[in-house]
């Protein structure tokens, strides 16, 4: 498979899903996600990591380097050390993260994530809850990836998803810059201002 690559597999999640459980009206405290990305609109979201704002200027959102922790963030101390350690491990700068409720029976549309961000970064999808496996398709590759599974995937090519489970799908999703394209990235970015 060129689209995706399994990363590791046997990571406990219940950890994580009870920790989104202890947070009242945890999917109700942001929805940009369904509100304003119309491929998107079916999924849930809990941003981790975001643009930053102040970075903007005249760039696209779709064209800022720049992330930052959210404030919500605080309430999810279990993800924010495990996107760092994973990060580390990978020699890898963090980029934007959220967690990812698809509901039973929904879908994440056909779609490329275009711009200067994702252009650089690589995409990774840990598996939180997915009562059938969690159904993608990138290009013509499609896998059904598993509980406790981390997987990167090309999202640089038309990608879907679809929850054909009978509960609710939930995933960490994150961007992260390889090191070796850190100078080059920010550089670019310091010149255009």
């Amino acid at each position: 498979m060129k689209n995706f690559k399994l990363i590791k597999q046997n990571i406990p999640t219940q950890p994580f899903l009870d920790q989104i459980a202890s947070i009242a009206n945890a999917w109700a405290g942001s929805t940009g996600r369904q509100d304003k990305i119309m491929v998107q609109r079916e999924a849930l979201a809990i941003p981790l990591r975001g643009l930053r704002k102040s970075a903007i200027g005249d760039r696209k959102r779709r064209d800022v380097h720049e992330s930052r922790w959210t404030t919500g963030s605080k309430q999810y101390p279990l993800f924010v050390q495990f996107l760092k350690d994973f990060a580390k491990e990978r020699n890898e700068i963090l980029g934007r993260a959220k967690i990812v409720c698809l509901p039973a029976g929904k879908q994440v549309y056909p779609h490329i994530d275009r711009g200067e961000y994702y252009r650089v970064r690589n995409r990774y999808h840990l598996v939180l809850r997915s009562s059938l496996g969690s159904w993608m398709k990138t290009g013509d590759e499609e896998v059904r990836m598993q509980e406790g599974e981390l997987w990167w995937f090309d999202n640089n090519e038309v990608h879907e998803a679809r929850n054909d489970g009978d509960q609710d799908r939930i995933h960490v999703i994150f961007d992260m810059l390889p090191a070796e394209l850190e100078a080059e990235v920010f550089r670019v970015h310091s010149a255009a201002l």
